[in-house]
C-alpha cells in the first residue's frame, strides 16, 4: 500500500485536496470514486521530514519562524479553532518555503489521524526536544492554548536575550579587528617607508627600533607563510570546536574565565527560571522536568553537573541542596528555588523571578562592556604607542644632534 497526494474535484465542481492510501492510482481513482471525488491529478507522497538542503544541512527551522507560529498557533487556540484548521492556515502564511513543507507533512498526519504532539515527533531534527516535549505536555493537561502562549513568550525573550548579548560584544570586536588592521598597516607600508628614508642618511639603528624593523622584515619575507600558518590554526581550532570534546572545552572556559563567566551562569539563569517554571506550571512531572530543562541549557560543563544534580533529587534530595552542593546558580536563585519549595509553589516563584534575572543578564552584559572596552583601547594605545616611539625615536635623535 502506498500514500498518495491527489486533487480531487465533487460533484459541485468544487476542489479538493488530500491524502488517501492506496494500491496504485488506478486504485486510488476508484476508491476516491466511491465518494464522489474525481481525480485530477495524483503523485506518490512522503511523510518524511522534506530535504534540509536550504537550510545549510541543519534540518531546522529558525526561532523566528519558531516564534511566530507558536503565538499565531495561540491566537488561534485561544479562539477555539480546531487543531486541523489552525494547521491548515499556518501552512498558508508566509513561512520559509522549508518550513511550509514541513507544515504541510504535519496537517496530513493530524489529518490522518495522529494528534499533534506525535506528528511533530516525526521531525525531530526540525524542532527542539523542549518544544516537542511542551507540546506534549499542553495536549495531556488539555492546555495547549497555554503552553503555546507561554512558548511564544519564551522564544521571544531568548532572542532578545541573544540579541543583547550579540550587540554587547560587537563594540569589542570592532576594536579588535581595528587593531589588527592598524599593525598591518603599520608593518606593511609605514614601517618600511621609514626606514628607507632613514637607510638613505645613514642613521644607526639600535634596540627597539632594531626589533621592529626585524619584525616587519619579517612579515615582507614570510607573509605567505604567516597567513597559512593563522589559517591551519584557524582551521585546526575551528575543527577541534566541531566536537563534542572540543565544545565541552570551549563550554567550560566560558565558566571560568574571569568576567564571562558571571555572564554566561546569569544567561543560563534566567533560561533555567524561564524554561522550569513553564514545564512545572504547565503539568510537567519534575523529574521529567529536569530531564527535559537540560536541553536549553546550552552548556555542556553545566549540563553535566546539572545531570548529576537531577540525580540526587530522585533520590530524595531536595533541588536547593542539590544545585547547592554542586555549586550551579547564583545564591538568589537558590534562594528562590528554597521560597519555592517550601511554598509548594515553585512554578509560580520561577516565572516570577524572570525578569529579574533577565536584568541580571543585562546588568552583567553592561558591566563586562565597560571592562573590556577601556582594557580594548589601552591595548590598542600601547601598541600604536610603541609602533611611534620605535619609528620616530631616530628621528628625534638626528633633530636632537642638529640642535
Amino acid at each position: 500500500m502506498q500514500k498518495f497526494k491527489y486533487t480531487a474535484v465533487n460533484l459541485k465542481k468544487q476542489k479538493i485536496k488530500g491524502t488517501f492510501i492506496a494500491n496504485d492510482e488506478k486504485d486510488l481513482a476508484a476508491e476516491l470514486a466511491k465518494q464522489g471525488l474525481y481525480v485530477i491529478s495524483s503523485a506518490p507522497y512522503s511523510d518524511k521530514t522534506p530535504s534540509a538542503f536550504f537550510t545549510l544541512g541543519t534540518g531546522k527551522v529558525s526561532f523566528n519562524e519558531l516564534t511566530t507560529f507558536c503565538r499565531q498557533f495561540s491566537i488561534m487556540q485561544n479562539t477555539h479553532i480546531p487543531i486541523l484548521d489552525c494547521l491548515d492556515i499556518l501552512r498558508n502564511q508566509t513561512f520559509s518555503t522549508y518550513f511550509k513543507k514541513i507544515l504541510q507533512v504535519i496537517y496530513d498526519d493530524v489529518k490522518g489521524g495522529l494528534v499533534l504532539s506525535e506528528a511533530l515527533n516525526k521531525h525531530g531534527k526540525v524542532f527542539p526536544e523542549f518544544f516537542r516535549s511542551m507540546v506534549y505536555v499542553g495536549e495531556m493537561s488539555g492546555k495547549l492554548d497555554l503552553v503555546f502562549t507561554s512558548l511564544a513568550d519564551y522564544y521571544e525573550k531568548d532572542a532578545s536575550l541573544k540579541r543583547k548579548v550579540k550587540g554587547a560584544m560587537s563594540y569589542p570586536l570592532i576594536l579588535l579587528f581595528m587593531t589588527v588592521g592598524i599593525l598591518v598597516l603599520m608593518f606593511a607600508m609605514v614601517v618600511p617607508t621609514f626606514r628607507d628614508s632613514l637607510s638613505s642618511l645613514d642613521v644607526p639603528v639600535t634596540g627597539l627600533t632594531k626589533t621592529i624593523y626585524d619584525i616587519s622584515d619579517f612579515f615582507a619575507l614570510y607573509w605567505h607563510f604567516v597567513v597559512l600558518a593563522i589559517m591551519v590554526l584557524g582551521l585546526a581550532i575551528f575543527a577541534f570546536l566541531c566536537t563534542e570534546k572540543g565544545k565541552y572545552v570551549f563550554d567550560y572556559l566560558k565558566l571560568k574565565l574571569p568576567f564571562i563567566k558571571t555572564v554566561q551562569l546569569n544567561i543560563i539563569s534566567a533560561r533555567f527560571a524561564r524554561g522550569f517554571g513553564l514545564l512545572l506550571s504547565s503539568g510537567m512531572d519534575l523529574n521529567e522536568a529536569l530531564d527535559t530543562i537540560e536541553v536549553i541549557l546550552g552548556n555542556r560543563y553545566f549540563k553535566k553537573r546539572f545531570h548529576a544534580a537531577a540525580d540526587n533529587v530522585r533520590h530524595g534530595t531536595s533541588l536547593t541542596v542539590a544545585f547547592e552542593s554542586y555549586k550551579l546558580f547564583p545564591q538568589i536563585m537558590l534562594q528562590m528555588i528554597q521560597i519555592g519549595e517550601k511554598t509548594a509553589e515553585l512554578d509560580d516563584v520561577l516565572t516570577r523571578s524572570c525578569d529579574y534575572f533577565d536584568s541580571l543578564v543585562e546588568t552583567s552584559l553592561n558591566s563586562l562592556v565597560a571592562k573590556i572596552q577601556p582594557t580594548m583601547l589601552l591595548i590598542m594605545g600601547a601598541i600604536i604607542g610603541t609602533l611611534f616611539i620605535a619609528v620616530y625615536s631616530p628621528m628625534l635623535n638626528i633633530m636632537t644632534t642638529l640642535v
